[in-house]
Formats: structure tokens, C-alpha cells, sequence
């Protein structure tokens, strides 16, 4: 019969004390914590296998002891053992149990069946016995895991012939293997969160979790515990009403299954693909849905049916439902508004109330709007611009008699500069006037008048006089002209115009053509 789970330490001990000490089964079982029968049952055993002296024959090592006490196997009653992979897949669906499925199973074979507890024993046994990655019990509809391919697939310009690189995402719903695949460009945010809306369209619905990895369009902050979402990603997720969990940092496992289907992608679609030349993303594309569709309607080895139809079965009837409204990439970023009132998206600056200076926003951006938060109440919306340096200002948000009352002001900036000397605030002035309000301009006049911390205060002021001279109008040209020493060079001599010295009827000097 079976022994009481005991480890190998206290079943000598047992032996010692009733064979080397003579003490009675009470005092053994009072002096290592045990029962009495526990005690009677070890050494009815031993008396069996002809143990009755101590200390044990040679032949009684740890491991022979281990056999002998221990590997006892139950006699097996001949029952029909059910198809565990077959029991495996049905339950997936939310709504199947074991307890069903076991009273399924009797209902098959009423000549003779095992137990319940039985049944669920030799389950989790069959278990233990299959790959990592069989272990995980996806439910239907629940897990889409997310992740790229390691190699990149080459697009070639037709017209120059430059060679670009495409990134592969992939996508695997967790119950049915389902797989969805495309190339893009990058790995950046756009791409990354794209990706995921025309996988949900391609699935018809939406998993409750999707299983990303730590990749940085993902996750902000990597923590095994509480790891920070991308506020982009996250929107998405909230469009869609899904869930994201990221995998654990360095435990692939978590994520084995995107694992699989990114070794799958690269061996079945991009390897047959190598060979080819592309000149277009979407070229690409319509070659990886083809061999995808051949994927997915392809007979699984260890599975019953193909990735289609048990995703038909299972997972598609368990999906949410994709939303009324079409998803459209919003950029989410928290933005501190400067001195100016203005807030940076892109290297374009909207304005937003003046007595929101030096706060921090949320800023929504999508291909038409920039609508722009502070705790949650919006305060500002403004057209999208793509203008690098541009501004998109609203009166509203300007202070009466511009900034009249704050600290910053034309004036301002007009008497620090003249500290520097005159040629310094002419340029002062002269950034000031190139901008349709002065506030759009004082980060710039900050930049220049800082210029003196850096350098000496009469090296500025040469350096601005050179800049009016020789018709510099930018910070950055200021500062080349610090750097490089210039601005002890003497300025350029002006041309001399030699016709205009020479007195004839026929010359007409350059004064003509102005």
C-alpha cells in the first residue's frame, strides 16, 4: 500500500529508534513529531522486507529505501485513459469544466470509469508531462499576445533604388493560434498602435488582455510588478475596452505563445519570401495576407483542425465587439507650458491661457486636432500644424495689453539686452519684430542674451554688431559666430562697383535694375 509522505531523515530515525533505542511506537512517534500510526505503519513495512536490526545492511542506501518505501505504484483497474490533448482543447470555452466533462466521460464508458478526483489527478499529470509552453490554459476570446520579428524584410526604392528596412509585427490569440501578421516601417508608437487596431479589424472583435512585450512603445517603464503603459497605448486600450498586460521583464514564458508565432512567421512566411524583391510596403503586405491565409487554413500538428477553424469555434464567438466608431491614432504626451504660453507638439507651438505658464498638460494630438488637458478639463484646442517652428496662437489666450502684468515683457527684454550694448538690442528688437506677437519670439531672445553667460558680455555685444552687418537673423548663427571666433574678426570688406566709378552714356551702373 501507499506510505505516508515522510522524508527519507525521519523514516531512518524511525528505524534507529525502534530497532537501536527498543522505544515504543508512542515515544518514536512523541520524539519526531508524528503519529502513532504513521510509526506502525513504516514498521510493519520494514518487518516485510526483513529490516528487524539497526544498524541497516549495507544493501539499504537512501536510494534502495526510497524504492522500497516509497514507489509503490496502485494497481491499475484497466480503465479506458481519456484523450487529455482532446480534453485540453474543450476546455478553452469559458463555460466547460472538468466536472463536466468527467461526467461526459462516464457517460462513454459505464462499463467502468475513474473517479472524479481520479480523472483531475491523471489531467494535471498529463500536464506536468508536456512543453512550457502546453502548460498555459488559454481560455477562449481571453489573450492576444503581441510581439515583432527579429529579422526585417528589405523595400526597395524603384526610383533611386535605396534600400529600406520593414519591420513584421505579429499578433497569436492565445486559445486558437489564430495569427495575424504585417510590415510596417518601424517599431515606433504610430506603427506599434496601428498594427494592434488593424489586427482587431482582421479578428473581427477584441480579446479581453492583450500580452505585449517590454518594448518601449509599449511600456514607458519596465517593472516586473507595475509597469508604466504607454498613455497612447493605453488610449487605445480604452478605445477598444481591452486590457493590457504586459509579459515580465526576462520571462519569455509569460509570452510564449507570441514567442511560437513570431518563430512560425519567420519560418513559414518570411522565409519563403527572402528571395523576393519588394518595392512597396503594401506590395509586401498583399504577399504576407497570402501566405498568411495558407497558414492559418493549415492542419495543425498536435492540435485538431487548422488555426481557422478553431478560432471560428472557439475564440471568435468569445470576442468583445469591435467598436461604433473607427480608432484614430492619437499622440498622448504630458507638456509643460512655457513663458510664452505655448506648448510644444512636434516642433510646432500652440498657445493655451497665459495663467497656465510653467504648468503640466496632456496634450491629445491626432491628424486634425491638438486638444490639450490639466487634470482632466480641457482648457485648449487648436488645428494640427506640421509647420516646424511654427504658431498657432489664439488671442483668447493672450494677457490683456500682452502680458502687461507679467514679468515678461518687450520691455523687458529691450533694457536686459541694452545692458549688453546697443548693437545687442537692436538684434533684441529686431527678433521681436519679425513675429506677429513679441511673445512668440522671447524664447529666442533668451537664447541670445544667455549667450553672455557663456561668453563674455563685449563678445556678444561684436557678435550682434557683426549679426546686423552681415544680415544674421537667427540664435544659432549668433552662437556660430561665438564659437568660431568671428566675432574678433574684422567684418568683410563691401564690394566696390567699379562700373559705377567709370562716367560713360553707354554704362548704366548697377543702380539701374533697382
Amino acid at each position: 500500500m501507499p506510505m505516508a509522505p515522510i522524508s527519507m531523515r525521519k523514516l531512518k530515525e524511525i528505524l534507529r529508534l525502534k530497532y537501536g533505542c527498543l522505544l515504543s511506537h508512542r515515544k518514536i512517534a512523541k520524539s519526531l513529531s508524528v503519529s502513532a500510526s504513521i510509526v506502525s505503519i513504516y514498521a510493519i513495512r520494514a518487518t516485510s522486507l526483513g529490516i528487524t536490526s539497526w544498524p541497516l545492511d549495507e544493501k539499504w542506501n537512501d536510494e534502495t529505501l526510497q524504492r522500497a518505501f516509497f514507489k509503490t505504484k496502485p494497481k491499475s483497474k484497466g480503465y479506458i485513459i481519456p484523450n487529455w490533448s482532446v480534453v485540453q482543447q474543450e476546455l478553452r470555452p469559458k463555460t466547460m469544466t472538468l466536472q463536466l466533462l468527467w461526467e461526459e466521460y462516464g457517460e462513454r464508458y459505464p462499463e467502468g470509469f475513474y473517479s472524479y478526483n481520479h480523472f483531475c489527478r491523471l489531467y494535471k499529470t498529463w500536464l506536468k508531462c508536456q512543453k512550457p509552453s502546453m502548460r498555459q490554459n488559454h481560455k477562449a476570446g481571453e489573450k492576444l499576445f503581441v510581439d515583432y520579428c527579429g529579422p526585417t524584410m528589405n523595400i526597395v526604392d524603384s526610383t533611386t533604388g535605396e534600400c529600406r528596412t520593414a519591420q513584421v509585427f505579429v499578433a497569436v490569440m492565445g486559445a486558437s493560434n489564430y495569427t495575424f501578421a504585417e510590415a510596417t516601417f518601424s517599431q515606433k508608437l504610430e506603427d506599434w498602435v496601428m498594427s494592434h487596431a488593424r489586427c482587431f479589424e482582421f479578428l473581427g472583435g477584441v480579446p479581453e488582455l492583450v500580452i505585449p512585450d517590454n518594448l518601449k512603445s509599449a511600456v514607458t517603464k519596465a517593472c516586473r510588478y507595475e509597469p508604466d503603459l504607454n498613455p497612447t497605448y493605453q488610449q487605445l486600450a480604452a478605445h477598444y475596452d481591452t486590457v493590457i498586460v504586459p509579459a515580465r521583464p526576462y520571462k519569455p514564458k509569460d509570452k510564449s505563445k507570441a514567442e511560437v508565432g513570431v518563430q512560425i512567421v519567420e519560418r513559414w512566411i518570411m522565409a519563403r519570401l527572402r528571395k523576393e524583391v519588394f518595392f512597396s510596403l503594401r506590395q509586401l503586405n498583399q504577399k504576407i495576407q497570402t501566405l498568411l491565409t495558407d497558414l492559418n487554413q493549415r492542419q495543425m500538428k498536435k492540435h485538431p483542425g487548422s488555426r481557422l477553424s478553431q478560432f471560428e469555434a472557439i475564440d471568435k464567438p468569445a470576442l468583445k465587439p469591435l467598436p461604433s466608431q473607427p480608432y484614430r491614432y492619437t499622440l498622448v504626451k504630458q507638456v509643460k507650458v512655457h513663458i510664452d504660453y505655448h506648448i510644444e507638439i512636434e516642433k510646432h507651438y500652440y498657445s493655451v491661457p497665459h495663467a497656465l505658464i510653467k504648468k503640466k498638460l496632456e496634450a491629445h494630438a491626432t491628424g486634425q486636432l491638438v486638444t490639450l488637458y490639466q487634470q482632466g478639463v480641457q482648457v485648449a484646442v487648436h488645428p494640427r500644424s506640421y509647420r516646424v517652428g511654427g504658431h498657432s496662437t489664439l488671442d483668447i489666450h493672450m494677457p490683456i495689453g500682452h502680458q502687461k502684468q507679467q514679468q515678461w515683457t518687450p520691455e523687458r527684454f529691450e533694457s536686459w539686452a541694452r545692458k549688453f550694448g546697443r548693437s545687442t538690442e537692436q538684434f533684441v528688437i529686431q527678433l521681436m519684430q519679425t513675429k506677429k506677437h513679441p511673445e512668440q519670439s522671447y524664447r529666442a531672445c533668451m537664447g541670445v542674451l544667455s549667450l553672455g553667460k557663456k561668453f563674455t558680455d563685449k563678445r556678444l555685444e561684436a557678435a550682434c554688431y557683426r549679426a546686423l552687418a552681415t544680415g544674421v537673423t537667427r540664435v544659432n548663427q549668433v552662437k556660430a559666430i561665438l564659437e568660431k571666433g568671428l566675432d574678433s574678426q574684422p567684418l568683410p570688406e563691401k564690394q566696390r562697383d567699379l562700373l559705377s566709378e567709370i562716367d560713360h552714356q553707354n554704362i548704366r551702373g548697377n543702380h539701374y535694375y533697382h
